[in-house]
């Protein structure tokens, strides 16, 4: 929120103080504050000029030569293009000389020929906001009022002299989106008097609204619902100074009805809504819940589809605005609007956070109703407005309020001990300084034996139980000032837990295999969360997404790994490497929330390594990707048990290029080629990924990895070529090597396959080296043969298998 520290001068002294260092102040206490603006630095020489005439330019056909009073002794000649310049106008000049925004120096020159002292200026250009301007400048010169005086300084004209604070307001201090709850807080801050100024309503005896309208509003929709009708208003700009109090608070200017609305909202924290009271078409203002299906055309000329959750104001029929939210343009405010239907209520919160969110229709308004407005106030807004609009537009406040006020604007009652105050703080306060800093917020607080009741008023709702009081004593005592402390006990030294230090060595790992790690969003669509599954689970779908990509918890990582690759590979980036770890979610049908699972992905495609002057290119392939996931799942202590299980269950995996991993009998996970019509919906080329259940990873028992001397003994080999039958498996083979060796085996290597001629049909060669050792003695030829001979007598008798 923008707050002027001028506009808050009216309610509190702040005169005195310095801009920047109020701004610390608030920022040491309260809230913190973004920045510290005045519209007018790094600006000069800019006045107010009166336009005495005019002249089409003689070399041009849009530009214009003006004469130009400025306060010097003669008229300034000023060549000028924009539209709506006009003889008889005041407008802002920019002197020769002059600085204007955007550290842009405006000196006197020559346009096509003729002389021009300076520059007839926009408010854009001399700094303010396209999102401020009224658009009937938007697009030319603005105008000044006709008693701005030619010659003095646009800025305390257009209030670019006042210093702008702007708050970053925290959702549990919504009082301070108002000027006055700012001002509460600053005379909490510097124990000053607020003084607020009470409405002077006068009303019309003549006319009552029960002659108007009747408003019912059910309690649990809106507890507080108050309409006025203000008779007679001329429609037209608001006075210059309503218009600086917007543009300073970041609010565009549209006309006197809507200004003032926009104004209370910003002074009380108090939406209105002002319809015009000749297109209701009814006397009865109805609040209730919109029909399924029910149609409204709002402000913004959208036609939106409601539900049933949405909350409407109807004239008894149908709707004609969504509460809290956005009015409808079927009762907008016009330039010929005559008598104004002004409306200030208290909705439910819940509801409007609801239809923002699904309409996309946040605002200052629905802000406010989403984290409370001061309920003790709607009424007064609602007549200040009031009055407002009748000075502002010469029309008559109507006797009488139709609607009803149930909200509870009782104090609550708090209690909080002094001693629980110091033990939380770690203080020695005394009770007469607690009961000085419940005086300085505006709070009536007894104390009797160092126990605190306090009377928090109803624009402080942020305050509940005694927490919320020791805050407020922090706070104002300063958080500078609290003493500080050593933690008293034995301090624990800090350490990773085991599965922290697993997860920490597996991101160390892939990235040492070299891939590299993204981070994709948890939420996706439907379709994407269910793919890859490991396991059958209900998916979690969120009541309030915030767009349609991320309406659902993921069930897996490598829908969003894809869609990485799928981004690289848009940007003419096709050689990819990329992992994830992170966690998914599956839900049991009979459980609303989720289990969070450990997970660990890659994604590869093109090339792993290009090719250089020494090795060839290397493409992804099943058996790099293998290479992989053996290299990571061996490293965390996965020596034995480890297999590959050739599967085409997996739909969205290549059925033949496709693999689930075990550990003994448990799946951990697969490996494998996505299926080429999902690599086309993505628009890769081949992509070789895997998935493990990370979780079952490291609840496994490893072999620990124990570092050994190397052996100064020498080796002995033993080459053996098997016919095997097609349907035996490189990985049965080796299940049988390693079960069947002596112990002096360290090594098996397969060095050769083939399949075709000089084999029989349903056959396959296989041809491997096994490595023997002594790590204490020279290897015997005799030992390392009988070893040897009992793997081929294991691998002919388990696996039927002949050696060639």
């Amino acid at each position: 929120m923008k707050v002027s520290k001028q506009w808050l001068n009216d309610y509190v002294a702040v005169d005195d103080l310095d801009a920047a260092a109020l701004a610390n102040k608030i920022e040491l206490s309260t809230v913190e504050i973004d920045d510290v603006t005045r519209l007018e630095e790094g600006q000069k020489k800019i006045v107010v000029g009166h336009v005495n005439s005019l002249v089409p330019h003689p070399n041009s056909d849009h530009l214009k030569v003006c004469q130009v009073e400025v306060g010097a002794d003669e008229p300034y000649q000023i060549v000028c293009g924009a539209p709506n310049i006009q003889s008889g106008q005041n407008v802002i000049v920019a002197l020769p000389s002059s600085w204007i925004a955007g550290h842009n120096k405006i000196k006197k020159s020559k346009m096509r020929g003729e002389v021009s002292m300076g520059m007839i200026c926009s408010l854009q250009e001399i700094g303010f906001s396209d999102s401020v301007v009224p658009k009937k400048y938007a697009d030319g010169i603005y105008v000044l009022p006709a008693d701005a005086v030619p010659g003095e300084s646009i800025f305390p004209y257009l209030g670019m002299d006042e210093d702008i604070l702007d708050v970053d307001i925290t959702p549990n201090r919504a009082d301070l989106l108002s000027m006055r709850g700012v001002a509460h807080e600053i005379a909490a801050l510097y124990n000053r008097k607020v003084t607020l100024p009470q409405p002077e309503l006068v009303e019309a005896s003549e006319t009552q609204i029960s002659d108007y309208l009747a408003a019912k509003a059910p309690k649990d929709l809106a507890p507080t619902y108050l309409m006025r009708i203000i008779k007679d208003v001329t429609v037209a700009d608001s006075p210059l100074w309503l218009q600086k109090r917007l543009w300073n608070a970041g609010v565009r200017p549209v006309n006197n009805v809507v200004d003032v609305t926009n104004y209370i909202l910003m002074d009380y924290g108090q939406p209105l809504h002002s319809f015009d009271y000749d297109k209701l078409a009814t006397k009865e203002i109805v609040v209730r819940l919109a029909n399924e299906g029910e149609e409204l055309t709002t402000l913004d000329g959208e036609k939106r589809v409601l539900s049933a959750s949405d909350i409407v104001i109807t004239n008894g029929e149908k709707p004609v605005a969504l509460a809290g939210t956005m009015g409808g343009a079927n009762t907008q405010i016009d330039d010929a609007s005559q008598t104004v239907a002004l409306e200030a209520a208290v909705f439910d919160g819940h509801r409007i956070r609801k239809t923002a969110r699904k309409e996309k229709l946040h605002s200052e308004a629905s802000t406010r109703f989403e984290r409370g407005i001061n309920v003790a106030t709607v009424r007064a807004a609602l007549d200040d407005a009031a009055q407002m609009i009748a000075n502002l537009g010469g029309g008559q406040v109507v006797s009488g309020v139709a609607g009803q006020e149930l909200a509870d604007q009782s104090a609550k009652e708090v209690e909080v001990s002094l001693d629980k105050i110091n033990h939380v703080l770690g203080t020695s306060l005394q009770a007469t300084e607690v009961s000085q800093i419940f005086t300085q917020l505006g709070f009536t607080a007894t104390e009797e034996a160092g126990k605190f009741t306090v009377q928090v008023p109803v624009r402080r709702w942020d305050i509940d139980i005694d927490a919320d009081l020791i805050e407020e004593v922090a706070r104002l005592y300063g958080y500078d000032k609290l003493p500080a402390t050593l933690p008293a006990g034995q301090a624990t030294p800090g350490q990773y837990t085991a599965k922290q230090k697993a997860i920490r060595d597996t991101r160390k790992l892939l990235e040492s295999a070299g891939l590299d790690q993204a981070i994709s969003y948890s939420l996706t669509t439907p379709q994407k969360a269910q793919r890859f599954a490991m396991e059958p689970a209900a998916q979690t779908d969120l009541d309030f997404p915030m767009s349609s990509d991320h309406t659902t918890l993921r069930m897996n990582l490598l829908s969003g790994l894809l869609d990485d690759l799928s981004y690289n590979s848009a940007r003419k980036v096709s050689d990819v490497a990329l992992y994830e770890q992170g966690r998914v979610f599956f839900r049991d049908e009979d459980n609303d929330r989720p289990r969070e699972v450990e997970h660990v992905a890659g994604a590869l495609t093109g090339l792993f390594h290009e090719v250089t002057w020494h090795d060839g290119k290397r493409p992804v392939d099943f058996y790099l990707t293998k290479g992989i996931v053996t290299f990571l799942l061996s490293s965390l202590g996965i020596t034995t048990g480890l297999r590959f299980e050739a599967t085409a269950k997996h739909e969205e995996m290549h059925p033949g290029r496709t693999a689930d991993i075990y550990l003994n009998d448990e799946l951990l996970g697969f490996i494998g080629e996505i299926h080429p019509s999902l690599a086309k919906e993505y628009k890769l080329k081949r992509t070789y990924v895997f998935e493990l259940d990370l979780s079952k990873v490291i609840a496994a028992p490893k072999n620990e990895v124990v570092y050994q001397e190397i052996s100064k003994y020498p080796t002995i080999t033993r080459d053996i070529a098997l016919a095997v039958p097609a349907e035996i498996t490189n990985q049965q083979i080796l299940n049988s090597v390693w079960a069947n060796s002596g112990k002096h085996l360290v090594d098996v290597r397969l060095f050769d396959y083939y399949q075709g001629e000089h084999l029989a049909q349903g056959f396959k060669s296989l041809a491997y080296t096994l490595v023997y050792q002594d790590k204490d003695a020279t290897l015997k030829d005799d030992e390392v043969t009988a070893e040897f001979e009992k793997v081929v007598t294991a691998l002919q008798t388990e696996l039927e298998v002949t050696v060639r």
